[in-house]
């Protein structure tokens, strides 16, 4: 006898419902605030830079090259940027391998959106209003106004070190403190284990609240500035609700030449391409890339919270284990 097999979903029709209901009001949202809404490819020809991040490849074939399940349109979007699209997003699929767990779905849905003329500043109140629009009538009553915080505020006030400071010893000793174990990792690996294990979990409860200016070395794909002690910082932010991480936005850098330094220093040694069609639009006389700032946002994390669900298989019509 065959084994039993689950064919049943695996989110609730509650939840279903309640996904419907949030994509309807996002989209209304950007009706609303004159965002143009972009359908994207899935297969790209170079995955994502970011080293943290596995995509997912689909082999080459007879009638087509080796080409990988896109992590985030973020490339695809830039490259309507640059053809002079303004403000656009973007609501659909993404795909990471190696990511599962109660908070990680190797499939799940993104929101994606950029705005022409705004820095990560700006960006980050519009980010403020959408989702108090978006928990307006769920089970988490938010804070009248949410916390915005520097990345160096944060991390002394609730891991009690100076990121920018305290010496690469120092942020080791307290990320072994805190991991429990001696994991090889470098001075920002450190700092990530600081921030997840500590700062993020002592964040105020029903509250947003807004990181940003993070270390130059955590700068990604955001433009490098001072802030106002003269400290070289990295304009982007992330966003937090009762401990989850929801978005990660970035005053975008906007020069293809430090782009592409960038590129090569982040994938030095190993085999990923370099999205070469993506800086050949950014260093494109006529348009190039415009000053914009643009941000992520996990829509199953939303979800989640919205219904008080600890699991993002809940809120999945199929997750991993049941696709």
């Amino acid at each position: 006898m065959p084994e039993p097999v689950n064919w049943k979903p695996s989110a609730t029709f509650e939840a279903l419902h309640a996904r419907a209901a949030l994509n309807r009001s996002i989209r209304e949202f950007f009706i609303e605030t004159n965002a143009l809404e972009v359908e994207l490819p899935i297969l790209n020809h170079a995955p994502v830079a970011d080293m943290n991040i596995e995509a997912i490849a689909i082999p080459a074939s007879d009638v087509m090259p080796k080409l990988y399940l896109h992590t985030s349109p973020e490339y695809s979007m830039k490259r309507l940027l640059c053809a002079g699209s303004g403000d656009i997003y973007a609501l659909g699929k993404v795909f990471r391998a190696g990511e599962a767990g109660g908070r990680h779905n190797p499939e799940f849905t993104m929101l994606e959106w950029y705005r022409v003329g705004m820095d990560h500043q700006d960006l980050m109140h519009e980010v403020a209003d959408l989702l108090d629009e978006l928990f307006n009538d769920s089970e988490i009553e938010l804070a009248d106004a949410p916390l915005f915080l520097t990345y160096q505020q944060a991390v002394i006030q609730y891991a009690g070190l100076d990121p920018f400071s305290a010496s690469d010893n120092d942020i080791k000793e307290l990320g072994i403190e805190l991991a429990g174990s001696d994991l090889i990792l470098n001075r920002d690996g450190w700092l990530d284990m600081i921030m997840s294990h500590k700062v993020e979990k002592a964040l105020p409860k029903n509250q947003l609240v807004f990181i940003y200016n993070y270390p130059a070395s955590q700068a990604a794909l955001a433009k490098l500035n001072k802030d106002d002690n003269g400290q070289v910082i990295a304009e982007r932010f992330e966003v937090y609700l009762n401990g989850l991480e929801l978005a990660n936005g970035y005053h975008e850098l906007t020069d293809s030449k430090e782009q592409r330094q960038r590129f090569e220093k982040e994938l030095q040694g190993t085999a990923r391409p370099i999205d070469e069609k993506l800086l050949a639009a950014m260093a494109d006389d006529e348009i190039g890339l415009p000053d914009c700032a643009g941000v992520a946002m996990g829509i199953d994390r939303i979800l989640m919270l919205q219904l008080g669900i600890e699991s993002i298989a809940e809120v999945i019509s199929f997750s991993a284990d049941h696709c």
